[in-house]
């Protein structure tokens, strides 16, 4: 019997097994597929081209302290930032000039003036003020169990300004409400509403505001691109676990999770069982529910969670792009190379983002495609051969299930020639530079990378599926009750989706913490809770 067996090989997974070994644990991962990550992984879809497969921009594991607690620098991991961390472009027949998100806060004022005139740019200034300390305390929050103690140290100490009653007002608002608040310009508001809304929820719904108010962050440490492609996060991971004894086996499905004494056996695939004391399960979560329910789990109890669990309908598809050129956007800096180091927001109405999300919860395709644009050969030539470079075009929203007999099988060249003519729009001659194209429709990225509906956050990250009710109250705290020495980690666990490996650690961490105290100390855990 080993410490513990490790399921998926996601970011938190292979976080979790990383903290375990470096504590003496025996540890072994076992992952279905035959690349290493989950949706934090690069491979070969175009010669010569390491295109990834989930994310591509990092930005919260680089607030949470984790690769430096790990070293993952010594293990090859380097960052480069994104700095300018986003551009807007120029609404289409506009003569304004576009906006340059720079790390640095004056730079990025003088653009906003620039584009909308220096009451707007003021107001940018107040609200990096205002909501760079609190983006900073919702980071702290995501680093520790989401109990009501810990939130409240999380906070404890920030300046209510107007009063804690109005404080959470804010916090609990949407992230419209908060803009309209700060801004009149509407494009302003909508590329922000359109940073904001890469968490998954329009800025529609309550709660949405800290989405919104995390772009003020950027300005303490924007998004980073790992050299060679968001792979070599996991890469770094599992030099990290070999260098201290763990194992990774790869192509071998778990089948179910199983009671066997005090410990569990995990069957997989090829008929293998390793027995283990300690089962922490990185995959999403109705996945581990079909697992624990093979190994005679309680059938009830898990599907009274299934039915309270909303995975959404789905949230948007992905055109991967090989070109022979980077975007050149007309309203874009004198430096056209700022506009494409970072997030590129092809919005300039939140009207649109209103629309796209309506027709996806009626199962429809958005009237005209919301995108945000990634070209990071701007920033690492190392993942393209010479003379060319990569697009990312993240759509959003798109549902998962479409209404009627269509089918995505159907619709996702049309769909993507759509998305592209949008890139079109707002850098012409963007088309004709596209050399090669993978499509990842919502059926895609469940189908290769067991993404769930579609939902590169597993659940939706409403306000009612966040903090301490994340999947749900009695799960949050990443124990499965009447599972003991099994834990969740992963985007179905705080604090969420996103690169932040903070569930991994948290759930090492306690999965350490009752290994040291025997049954005794589990029972007490539960009984404090």
């Amino acid at each position: 019997m080993i410490d513990a067996v490790v399921v998926g090989s996601g970011h938190n997974a292979l976080v979790s097994a990383c903290y375990l070994a470096r504590a003496g644990r025996s540890v072994e991962v076992l992952e279905r597929d035959t690349v290493l990550g989950g949706a934090v992984s690069t491979v070969e879809r175009f010669p010569g081209h390491a295109v990834d497969r989930g994310s591509s921009a990092h930005v919260m594991i680089r607030h949470t302290g984790i690769v430096e607690e790990l070293d993952l620098a010594a293990h090859g991991l380097r960052y480069v930032d994104c700095d300018p961390w986003a551009f807007a472009p120029a609404p289409a027949g506009s003569d304004r000039p576009g906006i340059v998100f720079h790390r640095d806060l004056d730079r990025t004022c003088r653009s906003v003036e620039a584009a909308c005139g220096p009451r707007e740019a003021d107001a940018y200034r107040r609200f990096v003020t205002v909501w760079g300390p609190r983006s900073a305390r919702v980071m702290r929050s995501f680093s520790v169990p989401p109990t009501g103690r810990h939130l409240l140290s999380s906070f404890w100490g920030l300046d209510t300004g107007s009063g804690g009653s109005d404080l959470s007002r804010q916090f609990l608002g949407t992230g419209d409400a908060l803009l309209d608040e700060y801004f009149d310009d509407e494009p302003l508001k909508a590329a922000l509403a359109w940073f904001g809304a890469q968490s998954g929820p329009p800025m529609s719904e309550p709660g949405t505001a800290p989405m919104v108010g995390f772009a003020a962050l950027m300005h303490t440490l924007p998004p980073g691109r790992a050299v060679g492609g968001s792979g070599a996060l996991t890469r770094a991971l599992a030099a990290r676990l070999g260098s201290d004894g763990g194992a990774v086996t790869l192509g071998d499905a778990v089948t179910e999770i199983r009671r066997a004494g005090d410990g569990w056996a995990v069957r997989t695939d090829s008929g293998r069982v390793v027995t283990a004391r300690t089962v922490i399960a990185g995959c999403h979560v109705l996945t581990t529910f079909d697992l624990l329910e093979r190994g005679g789990f309680d059938r009830a109890r898990l599907d009274a969670w299934r039915r309270r669990i909303r995975v959404g309908p789905g949230i948007g598809m992905v055109v991967r792009l090989a070109t022979d050129a980077l975007p050149r956007y007309p309203s874009g800096p004198a430096d056209a190379a700022e506009a494409v180091r970072g997030l590129q927001l092809l919005v300039e109405d939140r009207a649109r983002l209103r629309l796209a999300h309506g027709a996806a919860l009626a199962g429809e395709l958005p009237p005209r495609p919301a995108v945000l644009a990634m070209s990071f050969t701007a920033l690492d030539p190392s993942i393209a051969p010479p003379g060319e470079h990569q697009v990312t075009l993240w759509s959003q929203w798109h549902p998962y299930r479409l209404s009627g007999d269509r089918q995505w099988s159907a619709l996702a060249e049309p769909e993507t020639d759509r998305i592209v003519a949008e890139m079109e729009r707002f850098a012409p001659g963007f088309a004709g530079s596209v050399r090669h194209r993978h499509i990842q429709t919502p059926h895609e990225i469940e189908r290769e990378l067991g993404l769930i509906g579609g939902n590169v956050m597993h659940v939706e990250m409403s306000l009612d599926q966040m903090f301490m009710w994340r999947p749900l109250p009695e799960l949050s705290g990443h124990r499965v009750p009447g599972a003991d020495g099994v834990y969740l980690t992963g985007a179905s666990t705080h604090p969420g989706g996103g690169v932040s490996g903070a569930s991994g650690r948290a759930a090492a961490q306690l999965a350490l913490a009752d290994s040291a105290g025997g049954p005794v100390r589990r029972a007490l855990g539960r009984w404090r809770r």
